[in-house]
């Protein structure tokens, strides 16, 4: 059996608001509606569904892999909206980006606090 994460919820409190932003910084397609989500999906064929709640939202950490180009489209509009970013994801490292396994990294925020990362190598993938 292969077994293959196919989606995740990413609590949120405005479901428009973070879905957005998130297509927007990685230059993905729109978000779609299904039931009372909001669909992203990932080239791979995972999908994060973002959920709207009341209170608090526990922060969490997504991670994204990108291609060289990706990453600089991404990263440039990062820079573009004056977005706070880190080499690390205890933010002791900011402005500053991660060059781990010999590609690039770097962390930031969405609007409800989650911990985004973009990488163009996956971690222990060596270089």
């Amino acid at each position: 059996m292969a077994v293959e994460l196919n989606h995740t919820i990413v609590w949120c409190g405005d479901k428009v608001k973070s879905a957005g932003f998130m297509t927007r910084i990685l230059g993905l397609p729109e978000a779609r509606p299904f039931m009372h989500f909001l669909v992203v999906e990932a080239a791979n064929g995972v999908s994060l569904d973002f959920m709207e709640k009341e209170g608090p939202v526990s922060r969490q950490h997504y991670a994204f892999l990108l291609s060289e180009l990706e990453f600089d489209a991404a990263f440039g509009r990062i820079e573009e909206r004056g977005l706070t970013y880190w080499a690390d994801p205890a933010r002791s490292k900011p402005g500053e980006i991660n060059r781990h396994d010999g590609g690039r990294g770097v962390y930031f925020e969405d609007p409800d606090g989650h911990l985004l990362e973009i990488i163009t190598r996956p971690y222990g993938s060596g270089g």
